[in-house]
């Protein structure tokens, strides 16, 4: 009487019941659910993309918020959550109108008080909001929906600012949530976007739940990197965290798994030789590596030997053991990714002609005494990982003493935030990158100059933070360029990072998975699983 069936897997077995009526053997059957399920990057611990760059927090906060303003794949801001907007004769007025039916998760409309206090907190926060807010004259909810900013002096960068792609994202939450002090966490998750973040499903660790939001309402233009039409076209979306990398390949290869976001460069071989697999670079501008030093503690506290530590950077080692393939990376001597506009050679001699020997004549001149240098390794990203294993041992051979604390990226990036040695036991080196659109010019975070408002490792430096005020109000490209290297000299002469090239990283996925946004962020709208 019955009929069986057979090869349906779990994913549409999701939301299936049965009804016998009249002893027939007629079945009703419930809309299957959709599921896509991603391994992530990285494991989420941190959930709040204002109080950290973390790229893992970042792509939490796109699934869940909405912005403004979004770039598209040319990088040129689009409205996304406003419907119009108009800018007076001088630029210093600019007035924004919402779109018609934006909701929050809660059912609340969004309203114009909302995005003031999201763009306020915003602002306290990433490099370019900061900026932003410097020439703030006033920020002001005309209406439920429309939305006034005077500035005080010209600002060139606006909707760049309001609409930029990654770290920090000016994502909107209501305002009693971003009422929060932006040097501590939220609690409350309330988004605005096209889906919603299922806390009492979240095993921190181990899975986070996403499912949609059935009144979010996407644009009508079609997706073009972070703009257009958000479309959740799966009922659910997993972030399943897997430790080991083998492990996640192998849940890639069976099926158990559709997407694998950043797979160890050892094992992309084994995937793209699979028939089933698609392995492809999504982000054409690369991500750039980073070596962070911290400048409150000895002994990087000391700018001789923060610059012996850059001159044992061979960017050559980093890349072909940690990203291994040359068909994936290149060097890269500007601190703004090559191939964009502001790249420049200014004061890049330090990297460029790296030498242990040469470092280890600058760090005895320094007067290095032997104070270690606690590097946190990360040891559930591979690339991070290897980059920590390296620059341990370079600068073992410089002269260095060392110490390498393996922990998770989590718990690194919790660590990172900690300025009080007593209260973390102190740091001195971590590695991480930024995706290229992150660090195409002096706005970003990453290059701040100011040790209270700027990123982990708080470097101080009054020139460089002239030099990107002033790059906000530059009227010309040649203008531009010439404080784009100015900030550059700055950045390579203080010491506040080490550059360790340029590198794509591919993903992975299942055949079955259609619909995907070609962008430096990872986005799982407009995705779908056959």
């Amino acid at each position: 009487m019955f009929k069986v069936i057979s090869g349906v897997g779990s994913r549409m077995l999701a939301g299936f019941t049965g009804l016998v009526v009249g002893g027939l053997g007629i079945f009703s059957v419930a809309q299957a659910e959709s599921v896509l399920r991603v391994i992530p990057h990285a494991n989420l611990k941190n959930l709040d993309p204002i109080w950290t760059t973390a790229y893992i927090s970042r792509n939490h906060g796109y699934m869940i918020y909405d912005t403004l303003f979004a770039m598209d794949e040319s990088f040129t801001p689009q409205p996304q959550m406003v419907d119009t907007y108009t800018t007076s004769d001088d630029s210093l007025t600019w007035t924004f109108t919402l779109r018609d039916g934006l909701k929050f998760h809660n059912g609340d409309p969004v309203t114009a008080a909302d995005c003031v206090a999201s763009l306020e907190r915003w602002g306290k926060r990433d490099g370019m909001g900061q900026q932003l807010m410097g020439s703030m004259g006033s920020l002001t909810a005309l209406d439920s929906k429309t939305i006034e900013m005077k500035l005080a002096k010209p600002f060139g960068l606006v909707l760049e600012s309001i609409g930029k792609i990654s770290s920090n994202v000016p994502f909107m939450m209501p305002a009693s949530v971003a009422a929060t002090d932006a040097f501590e966490q939220i609690t409350d998750y309330t988004g605005s976007g096209p889906f919603v973040f299922e806390k009492d499903l979240w095993v921190p660790g181990a899975k986070v739940v996403y499912t949609k939001f059935n009144d979010y309402k996407p644009r009508s233009e079609v997706a073009s990197a972070a703009s257009g039409g958000k479309l959740a076209l799966v009922d659910r979306v997993e972030w399943n965290y897997f430790p080991d990398q083998s492990t996640a390949m192998n849940a890639l290869i069976s099926g158990e798994v559709d997407f694998f976001e950043s797979p160890a460069n050892d094992l992309v071989p084994i995937l793209d030789a699979s028939p089933d697999i698609t392995v492809e670079v999504n982000d054409p501008l690369g991500n750039i590596g980073f070596m962070r030093f911290n400048h409150l503690l000895p002994p990087f506290d000391n700018l001789a030997i923060r610059r012996a530590a850059i001159m044992s950077v061979k960017q050559e080692d980093y890349l072909t053991g940690a990203v291994g393939d040359s068909k994936f990376w290149k060097t890269c001597y500007s601190v703004y990714p090559c191939g964009t506009p502001m790249e420049n050679d200014a004061g890049s001699d330090i990297i460029s002609t790296a030498s242990i020997d040469a470092a280890a004549a600058a760090l005895k001149a320094a007067g290095y005494d032997g104070t270690p240098v606690l590097i946190m390794q990360p040891t559930d990203i591979p690339l991070l990982s290897s980059f920590s294993l390296i620059t341990a041992e370079r600068l073992r051979q410089v002269g260095f003493e060392v110490d390498l604390q393996a922990m998770d990226w989590s718990t690194l990036t919790s660590r990172r935030a900690l300025r009080d040695p007593v209260a973390d036991g102190g740091w001195n080196i971590f590695h991480t990158w930024w995706i290229g659109a992150d660090v195409m010019d002096p706005m970003a975070i990453a290059f701040s100059g100011n040790p209270d408002a700027g990123w982990f490792g708080w470097p101080t430096d009054s020139e460089l933070e002239v030099a990107r005020a002033s790059f906000a109000t530059a009227s010309s490209k040649s203008e531009k360029q010439a404080l784009a290297t100015k900030a550059q000299e700055r950045l390579w002469a203080i010491g506040a990072s080490a550059q360790l090239g340029q590198f794509f990283t591919p993903v992975a996925y299942n055949n079955n998975v259609k619909g995907l946004i070609k962008s430096p962020v990872q986005f799982f709208w407009n995705m779908s699983v056959e």
